[in-house]
């Protein structure tokens, strides 16, 4: 099944360069805080992703990793940058700032006309891993400052750096595994191998988020090292948990990891059992909301339901590997929700969205933005299906509001583009109900070059589905999670608004004249017309996509919420064998 895809981006040189500058003006603007230190992370984040994309043009040019003098100059800058980072979080974020010396020169020398292919680091913008935890696990692993430092790029190459700073080592080296994703293996020129190998007592810090469902990077570097002679008790691990290695690793991969050492600083430690108040999680939401009166209670991982819903029976299903962490949070200003959106752009730019959403009355109120939780309004409404509103409301608010987001929430580019939509479409029809059905699917679909140039690109919904609307006490149809899910770490990403439109005439089962009055209201609110032969595409592209997502979260959770997700996948494959009848 086709469900996740990989956030990537081609920038210049001297774009990220320019971004990184506009970054460090806000962050010098702010006063001592935790907004501060925030914006500095972002900076952080930022030279991190120049640095990845560096290295991998070197790595494609030199079909190997290699110790160059442009990887020492921006290992160096991030890792003088990570202390920096460090320094704000040890004193509660009261510092004074201090940046690289030689930072305008460096950056200069960085901001080339060089194309750079630019990943999304997936911990940071999804799954709340915060680059101040590999701080506390670095310092809290006993290990010397003679210790040679390795990232696994993407998101390890600036984790590697804080790595390093906490522990007063020598900036990183990074490297990129590559081959099969359950069997990675290092490729290392000969003066990168020189420099790994030039302490023969010092231990490895192998840097990386995960382990994911195989452990292969990790355990990529260790082979390496382990075949160039360093014995395994000199490698340590710093993964993102300490869940061990995913049912695809191979025996050998879980019996290595087992005795390797590890080091990891969980999100609750750090953020939700902080011993330092200034860290808690608490703290920062208070700034937004004022104090709380009661604890924080975690309503992440489905425990919302528990809220909107009065049943087992009647709780909707959850996607389990896509659910972000959250929070409720009790305050004399009323009950809030603290979402995780982001650390750093990601999560600044969904703030931006969220206000403009609220603004216009189809989003929850927003309180602010504390370091990658986005506070809103919590909404105590009725899912729609339990709630009186006539059918012809439902169908004017939907158009309504997706006219408002194509009208006013462009994307700068297509997410995943038709060619790959129809290859998902056919991957997932053809696993679940045969290559006749999939073929079947290829000729109503035709050839995605019929679309080229009727597509504009939104800041999509993606996320259609009805509880994902509540109805309140005065009659307001409020949508709810509206922010993530054309940046999510699956492969639909921003979308024409057409998407939306088929996700909604599945979801509410649309009939032909409800279709059509939707597309009639986006069209009336963007001056341009929604092409029909669009939708007729669209709509068993979303189906098959379903087909994969839930297919997906069936694997997961207990036993109630497996059964719900299989039935998911029942209803929308029956939906979608109608349709190639």
């Amino acid at each position: 099944m086709l469900v996740y895809g990989d956030a990537e981006r081609i920038e210049t040189g001297s774009s990220l360069v320019a971004g990184i500058e506009a970054a460090r003006s806000v962050c010098m603007r702010l006063p001592a805080g935790l907004d501060r230190h925030a914006a500095l992370v972002n900076v952080f984040l930022r030279v991190g992703q120049l640095a990845q994309g560096i290295a991998d043009a070197e790595f494609e040019s030199n079909g190997a990793d290699e110790d160059t003098d442009t990887h020492r100059a921006c290992a160096r800058l991030l890792t003088e940058l990570a202390c920096t980072v460090l320094a704000s979080w040890n004193s509660g974020f009261a510092n004074v700032l201090t940046w690289p010396s030689d930072w305008p020169e460096t950056l200069a020398a960085l901001a080339t006309d060089a194309r750079l292919r630019i990943r999304e680091p997936e911990g940071h913008a999804f799954y709340a891993l915060y680059p101040e935890a590999y701080g506390e696990a670095a310092m809290r692993s006993g290990l010397a400052a003679d210790t040679v430092v390795i990232g696994i790029r993407s998101i390890g190459t600036g984790l590697a750096a804080i790595v390093a700073a906490a522990l007063g080592a020598a900036p990183p080296v990074t490297v990129r595994p590559v081959g099969h994703p359950f069997q990675r293996e290092l490729r290392v020129g000969p003066r990168l191998a020189a420099r790994l190998l030039a302490k023969p007592e010092a231990c490895f810090a192998v840097v990386d988020e995960g382990p994911g469902l195989s452990g292969s990077s990790f355990a990529s570097v260790a082979d390496w090292l382990t075949g160039h002679g360093v014995s395994r008790s000199r490698i340590h691990f710093f993964p993102s948990h300490a869940g061990g290695c995913g049912e695809r690793a191979s025996r050998k991969t879980r019996d290595n990891w087992n005795r390797t050492a590890q080091h990891v600083v969980g999100f609750d430690d750090m953020l939700t059992s902080a011993a330092d108040p200034r860290h808690h999680l608490g703290t920062w939401i208070a700034r937004c909301t004022g104090p709380l009166v009661r604890p924080l209670r975690d309503i992440g991982g489905g425990r919302w339901r528990e809220l909107r819903h009065a049943g087992a029976d009647q709780q909707p299903p959850i996607d389990g590997l896509h659910e972000r962490r959250k929070y409720l949070a009790q305050t004399r200003s009323g009950t809030w929700c603290a979402r995780f959106a982001g650390i750093g752009e990601p999560g600044v730019r969904k703030l931006r969205t969220a206000r403009v959403l609220a603004e216009a009355g189809f989003c929850p109120a927003v309180a602010g933005l504390c370091h990658g939780f986005l506070i809103e309004r919590w909404i105590d409404g009725q899912p729609v299906d339990a709630g009186h509103l006539e059918r012809t409301q439902l169908v004017e608010r939907i158009g309504r509001y997706l006219g408002f987001r194509a009208a006013n929430l462009r994307a700068p580019a297509i997410g995943a583009d038709p060619d790959r939509l129809f290859a998902m479409a056919l991957a997932n029809t053809g696993e679940q109900l045969g290559q006749e059905r999939a073929s079947a699917l290829k000729s109503l679909l035709g050839f995605a070059e019929r679309l080229e140039g009727r597509l504009i690109p939104v800041d999509t919904d993606n996320r259609l589905h009805r509880w994902e609307w509540l109805l309140t006490a005065d009659g307001r149809l409020i949508k709810t999670d509206a922010l993530d899910h054309s940046t999510g770490h699956d492969l639909i990403g921003p979308q024409d608004i057409g998407w939306d439109i088929a996700g909604a005439t599945v979801e509410f089962d649309l009939s032909a004249d409800e279709r059509s009055e939707i597309t009639g209201i986006v069209s009336h609110q963007t001056g341009r017309t929604v092409c029909a032969e669009l939708l007729d595409m669209l709509v068993p592209c979303y189906l098959a996509f379903q087909i994969g997502l839930w297919r997906r979260a069936s694997e997961n959770g207990d036993v109630a919420d497996r059964g719900r997700a299989h039935a998911m996948v029942r209803s929308y494959a029956e939906r979608l064998s109608r349709l190639l009848d």
